[in-house]
């Protein structure tokens, strides 16, 4: 990924992730029956993430009840290296991840709570900086009565990814 005017500065994520100062955690481990992460052709689907920190939720509530939309931004970012994180552990770095496709973001408010595009804001101005502005992401967000173990939100991701080379031996005579 190749810096271009108006676009990164850098040749990949993970140059861009040094450049701004943020070490990501350590990949996050199901909560239930499934895995972290899936990838077909160009691909990779990750489990929602948590704003988890060091195994333990970072920021519990609901947006409208006891948390800020600053403190719904700050777990939804959270939540994003979270997402980063998965897809380093799949993919063995995160160099082949070329652009966030879809991001869904969903997150606990109470009924009157009407801010959700500003909190998922604290996902996509993330990944903005790691990608630019230029790849654009889709983006769907919604409120929720409830997440597990008292999540704030979830971010949900759709990265494409490049796909190495398939290489053909040739049958030895």
């Amino acid at each position: 990924m190749q810096a271009r005017s108006g676009d990164l500065i850098s040749d990949g994520p993970s140059s861009r992730l040094s450049e701004l100062g943020i070490v990501l955690p350590p990949p996050p481990a199901p909560l239930g029956a499934y895995v972290e992460s899936s990838d077909t052709g160009n691909l990779l689907f990750l489990s929602g993430t948590l704003p988890v920190v060091n195994g333990k939720l970072a920021i519990a509530g609901r947006l409208g009840a006891n948390l800020s939309v600053k403190e719904g931004q700050e777990a939804a970012c959270i939540a994003s290296l979270n997402a980063l994180a998965a897809a380093k552990q799949h993919l063995g770095g995160l160099d082949r991840l070329k652009k966030l496709v879809k991001l869904t973001v969903l997150i606990a408010t109470t009924e009157q709570f009407a801010d959700h595009a500003a909190v998922a804001d604290g996902a996509s101005d993330l990944f903005v900086q790691i990608f630019g502005r230029k790849t654009g992401h889709v983006r769907l967000v919604y409120g929720v009565q409830s997440l597990p173990i008292g999540a704030p939100v979830i971010v949900d991701t759709v990265f494409e990814i490049e796909v190495p080379p398939y290489s053909i031996s040739k049958p030895q005579h």
